[in-house]
């Protein structure tokens, strides 16, 4: 297996578009939640601003919750990075050359899936880096874990996303048609089914695929005010098992597909 993943390395290693977006998501992180500070910075001028917004949302504890909040923003650029990394090898036939050199079917889509689970592991490492640094340099209260478990939900976040990308990579094969696929369905069609849904019926369009996740982590200020609106929320635990479901599906689904498709 080790030796199957540095194959993968020797492929991503000389590959520009892989360390341009890796740079881009990097930056991402940072400089998202950096323009959050400042324009929270701004706000807190305001007495009472900083009444009714409660503690600031950089400070420990709260600042675990906002930086996996504010990176959540930044998800699809992992996405994007293996929607490319995986379509690359149908056009250019270096999945056909894989299993033709003894690759077996599943052994090739297996480390696809393993380099999707590191890609959230790093990208949750990222994220837990941000946050402690952030929240350091906010020098507002001392260091606290708690409320990190917001990291691990931000993993959860990481792998919806990205299990996602890869089977929207297996069904359709081509860049252009997988990444169209992708953002419309995170940034536009999900919202509107789900918007329309939630119109008539009880809130079921909280668990579709994107909302679940999102609505593992929610923005820390306001909170007081955000009880009184009159907006029914699912509970953590329900969004959890959600995307619980949907991780399962989408590397299940990916893992049989290819299994079975045409090379």
């Amino acid at each position: 297996m080790l030796h199957l993943l540095y194959i993968e390395w020797l492929k991503l290693k000389n590959y520009r578009t892989f360390w341009i977006l890796a740079a881009l998501y990097l930056i991402s992180i940072s400089g998202i939640n950096y323009i959050t500070l400042e324009f929270i910075k701004k706000a807190y001028e305001n007495p009472a601003a900083k009444l009714i917004a409660g503690t600031h949302p950089f400070a420990f504890p709260d600042v675990w919750q906002t930086v996996t909040y504010m990176s959540s923003f930044t998800l699809f650029l992992p996405g994007l990075l293996i929607i490319i990394n995986y379509t690359n090898e149908f056009s250019y036939k270096t999945h056909r050359q894989n299993i033709i050199d003894g690759y077996s079917r599943q052994q090739y889509i297996s480390i696809k899936i393993i380099l999707v689970l590191l890609l959230a592991l790093i990208s949750t490492l990222l994220v837990t880096i941000n946050a402690a640094a952030f929240g350091i340099a906010h020098n507002e209260t001392p260091f606290s874990f708690e409320k990190a478990h917001y990291i691990g939900l931000y993993f959860v976040q990481c792998l919806n996303y990205f299990g996602l990308a890869l089977l929207l990579s297996v069904l359709f094969k081509r860049a252009a048609l997988a990444v169209g696929v992708y953002f419309i369905y995170i940034a536009i069609l999900e919202d509107m089914i789900g918007g329309i849904i939630n119109r008539f019926k009880a809130p079921i369009g909280n668990f579709f695929p994107i909302d679940s996740a999102d609505s593992l982590i929610t923005f820390p200020m306001f909170k007081e005010a955000q009880k009184t609106l009159p907006i029914v929320r699912p509970e953590l635990w329900q969004v959890a098992i959600a995307c619980g479901i949907y991780i399962v599906l989408y590397y299940t689904i990916s893992y049989w597909r290819f299994s079975k498709q045409d090379l």
